[in-house]
């Protein structure tokens, strides 16, 4: 791309700057989060019962093997990346680290702020606040050799998804028959807040591993310049996908209540599952990569509105959680206690459609996602923000 003629903050990207591939694996695997959402908040709302009926049935087991646990590990990854690049750029241009990780962490902090408003006022399971204290507790990991990286990496990876498969077993036991959102707004917010410290460790244990191999990734340009990396992506798609649904089915087919399991064998399938999403999650992300290889510069009205989608992608994260208060809450709408679960799943792709929609109207109108721009100016401060968003413009609008 040319170079812009107003400089972005060190350590920021315009507009011009942005590779197609991560832009669009968020803007696709943000369905996967829409989707998923709706399930579990239409589940909550049913006292976590298994479906009944034969479509509720089909719809659970394919949300669970295809998306549930597969979204959240993409994202961790490329928010890996992303700080990785980071990194990378700020030290080409001569900052020392101490410089570069006070940034990450001011990033972090606010990610954190972010992520426990987003909690208070709209949705229970947030993953903004995770990223925020990843950012805090790991920012040291981005100076640290590749082995340091996959060694620690495999150890979190094992670890944190036994514990997190073995806590939920607890947690759903012992809230079987009971709905986590209730009648009233303040209640609803008081029940938010006191489950935020049970569900936030189980988020971040799980969330450490796809991050170091996002970092680990980023070192190799294997989002950024897919077409050099099309052996490794191919193979991953390849393998991480089916891998992914297949370890995610015994899960799947227990939630449904097709298969009775036990507490020891309902644990291990929920094991597997978590392990098997990060296989599918980074499947998933290189199945897209390959496709904006081949894309390149030649990408059509959809890949265009999925990107900038991607590119506002906490933007759309958090609009999703304004429409679940709207359609599901007792207090709003109330739809999750009165459609199927696979109408549930049918508003999730609704939702994120719209978000699609919205997201490349600002983009044609030059426009940064409000999250995106409130988080870069409180980062970088008003003046650097102000002069990204600048330069950005003219890709915007293309």
């Amino acid at each position: 791309m040319p170079p812009t003629s107003v400089a972005a903050p060190p350590g920021a990207v315009t507009a011009a700057e942005r590779s197609l591939a991560p832009d669009l694996a968020r803007g696709v695997m943000l369905l996967v989060i829409a989707v998923v959402h709706a399930h579990i908040l239409h589940t909550l709302a049913h006292g976590g019962a298994a479906p009944s009926g034969v479509a509720d049935t089909v719809t659970t087991v394919v949300v669970l093997a295809f998306g549930e646990g597969r979204g959240y590990p993409m994202f961790a990854a490329l928010f890996g990346y992303g700080l990785a690049s980071v990194y990378a750029r700020r030290t080409a241009r001569g900052d020392t680290w101490p410089a570069t990780r006070s940034l990450i962490r001011r990033r972090g902090r606010w990610l954190f702020v972010f992520g426990i408003l987003h909690t208070l006022l709209l949705f229970f399971g947030d993953i903004l606040a995770v990223y925020g204290l990843i950012a805090l507790l790991f920012a040291g990991m981005l100076v640290r050799s590749d082995r340091r990286l996959l060694v620690w990496g495999a150890v979190w990876a094992v670890a944190g998804t036994g514990v997190y498969a073995l806590v939920n077993n607890l947690l759903v036991a012992d809230v079987e028959g009971a709905t986590q959102v209730l009648a009233h707004p303040l209640t609803d917010i008081a029940t938010r807040a006191m489950t935020w410290p049970a569900m936030a460790p189980l988020l971040l244990i799980t969330s450490v591993f796809p991050f170091l191999v996002g970092v680990w990734a980023a070192r190799r340009d294997v989002l950024t310049a897919p077409e050099r990396n099309r052996a490794l992506l191919a193979r991953t798609a390849a393998v991480g996908i089916p891998v992914g649904v297949v370890g995610g089915l015994p899960y799947a087919l227990v939630s449904a209540g097709v298969w009775a399991a036990g507490p020891g064998t309902a644990t291990a399938t929920g094991w597997v599952f978590m392990l098997t999403g990060y296989a599918g999650g980074f499947g998933y992300a290189a199945l897209i990569a390959l496709v904006a290889a081949r894309m390149g510069a030649r990408r059509g009205p959809v890949a265009t509105a999925l990107a900038a989608c991607g590119e506002r992608s906490m933007t759309s994260y958090l609009l999703q959680s304004v429409a679940w208060i709207v359609l599901f809450a007792p207090y709003m709408l109330d739809l999750a206690v009165r459609v199927n679960g696979t109408a549930a799943v049918a508003m999730g792709v609704g939702v994120w459609a719209a978000t699609v929609v919205l997201a490349d109207v600002l983009r044609r109108a030059g426009i940064r996602g409000p999250a995106e721009s409130a988080l870069r100016r409180l980062t970088y401060g008003p003046r650097h923000s102000a002069r990204g968003a600048a330069a950005g413009q003219p890709a915007a609008r293309r």
